[in-house]
């Protein structure tokens, strides 16, 4: 027995020296393939170390309640040192963290479990402070029961007061709320992370990914390590359901899992409860199994929402002001429309067609049907037998997608000739251009855009407005000007790095990396300065031009610019829009205020978490405030809408979302306007 406590110790210290072994495999190959690939490499030096560093000690303890000064001091001698030492093959550095993480959340948990058993003490005089800079690692372990006693008091209060808007009321049954929120916080908590020191994967494997994937962002914001993971397979598992929630998935800035989408038809839809960027707070099916999804296996959570099996499941959602819903939802059979493109006849004394192109999706293996530059094709040929006026493409909320796919969709609206410019880390160009004469429509054309309008939407209506072929309306686009591509690490194909191998330029020479597609009328859109554009990331590429030798010729038939200017003096006229400017000021002014020390009572945090009630009430009105636009199907879909359930109600929604849509309101304005120029 006395010899066998040396050969434990020995053997964790092999198993930790594997690990850092394999870390610095995977960090050399990742190397490899920047410096031979990436569009723009930068070299592994102190800056590298420092970004590192600081970035992974920031996601390790965003709240600077687990990691103490001292540990911080420990870790800090690595902060200079993590170039040298991945050079050398030494990434011994990760166990150090490890080790540090992991004394910090059984540390945690135990003062969880201690505070748990005694009552908390409501009348301490306490407050709570706020900075938009990073509170430093100062941490007192001496203090850290402190600390935490204050935390969840914070956080009890403010689950308290998202139950109910009657302060009276809780009051009034403050022992029997604060039983109930304070069970749920402490559960929260203890679960949350219990499942980070409980992984399947184990602690060190998923710091390890962790780790790799800031290194690789080091090089830009779109460059990643991922492995093959549960996170994957949860996402994945949307698309291949037969029976299903009507809810498309996906993670916030916070990792917390969010309503994408809300699928038009499906249950979701129905039960009108749920709304995009609603946080998902816990899950059970019917027999009760539940899962708290801050703490709960993706693996599990996915299992639950995917599997044909369970027919029903429950949700606890959190709305944007804070409050809590409970909702039940039961799968139905739904086919995978989510993505479609799909367009309408809209009249407000003229007639338009409305194309809806969500995303850049393509038909890559040539199994499932047309990409998206086809079903667009087919689109406008069903709107011009209804004799069109014009053209409203709408690419609000697109984030891209195949590039192929948006410069083929740019051929059909062009006569011929460069549609983007590529170039990779040699300086090599590569033009992108449509070779077929001819295009499917002649008539005017009005692109809609946002700040989420990214990547493959901004090829797509940079090159429109290059040719002079189309007028942009709406915000600002995202500003990604590159493109990336998935390389396997190894044969064995388990590990991955999405990176960004080329930037592609307008063809005009100049980029809209950074700075976005700028919208020839500008609209204010709600929440659009809080929307993360590209300009917005420390590591995003540089804004620069090239030159591009090859010309273009621009449409013959121009939007004339007094057409334009009309429409900027309209919109500044028009009390929709003025109220939309006017909620986004008071969002941006509650958003970038410098919040004072809020003391840590009841009356105080139920002011604080109800603060905007009023606002977002005022918002969500605005945003499903109906525009008088008559919005129908084409002649040739009437037919076999009209005949289809399912596919009734799916169009009965998107019709509803095009007539609350102020920003289509404004393009008919301004194709209204174009006809009246182009038949005198």
């Amino acid at each position: 027995m006395k010899n066998f406590l040396p050969i434990l110790l020995l053997l964790a210290f092999r198993l930790a020296a594997q690990d850092g072994t394999k870390t610095c495999e995977k960090l050399q190959r990742i190397i490899s393939v920047v410096n031979r690939e990436h569009y723009s490499p930068k070299p592994i030096d102190d800056s590298l170390s420092v970004y590192v560093f600081d970035t992974f000690t920031d996601q390790l303890d965003t709240y600077r309640n687990l990691i103490t000064g001292n540990e911080y001091k420990h870790l800090s001698a690595y902060r200079l040192k993590l170039d040298d030492m991945i050079r050398t093959g030494d990434c011994s550095f990760l166990d150090q963290f490890a080790s540090v993480y992991r004394n910090a959340l059984e540390r945690k948990i135990a003062l969880l479990e201690k505070i748990r058993n005694q009552p908390l003490d409501y009348n301490v005089k306490d407050s709570l402070r706020f900075s938009r800079k990073h509170f430093p690692f100062d941490l007192v372990e001496s203090d850290q029961e402190r600390i935490w006693k204050k935390r969840l008091r914070v956080e009890i209060f403010e689950e308290m007061s998202s139950m109910t808007s009657n302060l009276d009321s809780l009051k009034a049954n403050f022992t029997a709320i604060e039983k109930i929120a304070s069970n749920k916080i402490f559960e929260s908590e203890l679960c949350k992370t219990n499942s980070i020191l409980n992984d399947r994967n184990g602690l060190t494997a998923n710091l390890q990914s962790q780790f790799l994937d800031i290194f690789c962002q080091y090089f830009d914001p779109h460059s990643n390590y991922f492995t093959m993971d549960a996170k994957s397979s949860f996402m994945s598992t949307l698309s291949t359901s037969n029976f299903s929630l009507g809810i498309d998935f996906d993670f916030n800035e916070k990792q917390e899992v969010v309503v994408a989408d809300v699928v038009p038809g499906g249950p979701a839809a129905r039960s009108h409860e749920f709304e995009r960027d609603d946080v998902i707070i816990s899950v059970a099916d019917a027999d009760g199994r539940g899962y708290t999804l801050s703490c709960a296996s993706l693996d599990a959570v996915g299992e639950l929402l995917f599997s044909d099996n369970n027919k029903q499941v429950s949700f606890t959602i959190r709305k944007k002001n804070g409050s809590l819903h409970e909702v039940t939802l039961r799968k139905q059979l739904m086919e995978a429309t989510g993505n479609d493109v799909y367009g309408f006849v809209i009249e407000k004394g003229i007639k338009a067609g409305y194309i809806k192109v969500p995303n850049f999706y393509s038909d890559f293996d040539g199994s499932e049907g047309n990409g998206c530059a086809a079903d667009v094709a087919s689109e406008v040929e069903r709107l011009k037998k209804d004799n069109i006026d014009g053209l409203i493409i709408d690419l609000q909320e697109n984030g891209g997608g195949s590039m192929e796919e948006a410069v083929k969709m740019t051929g059909l609206f062009i006569d011929k000739g460069p549609v983007t410019v590529l170039s990779d880390n040699r300086g090599k160009q590569h033009l992108m251009k449509d070779d077929m004469r001819g295009n499917i429509y002649n008539g005017p054309i009005i692109i809609l855009t946002d700040g989420s309008s990214a990547s493959a939407s901004e090829l797509f209506t940079a090159a429109l407005q290059d040719y002079k072929r189309a007028v942009i309306i709406g915000a600002p686009t995202s500003g990604k000007a590159s493109m990336q591509t998935l390389v396997p690490l190894d044969y064995s194909q388990s590990d991955y790095i999405k990176l960004t191998i080329e930037k592609f330029y307008r063809v005009n020479g100049k980029s809209h990396q950074g700075v976005g597609v700028i919208p020839d009328v500008a609209m204010p859109v709600l929440f659009d300065s809080l929307v993360q554009r590209e300009s917005s990331f420390e590591t995003a590429l540089r804004n620069d031009s090239i030159r591009v030798r090859q010309g273009y010729d621009k449409w013959q038939t121009q939007w004339d610019a007094s057409l334009v200017q009309q429409a900027r003096q309209r919109v500044k006229s028009n009390a929709d829009l003025q109220e939309i400017g006017s909620l986004n000021q008071q969002i941006n002014s509650w958003y970038r205020k410098q919040k004072a020390p809020l003391p840590v009572t009841l009356d105080a945090i139920f002011a604080d978490v109800h603060e905007n009630d009023l606002l977002f009430d005022r918002i969500k009105k605005k945003a499903l405030t109906e525009t008088k636009l008559v919005v129908k199907n084409s002649t040739i879909e009437s037919g076999a809408i009209a005949s289809d359930a399912f596919l009734k109600e799916i169009n009965e929604y998107r019709m509803k979302d095009a007539r609350q849509n102020v920003y289509i309101d404004e393009a008919l304005n301004m194709l209204s306007d174009y006809r009246h120029v182009h038949k005198r």
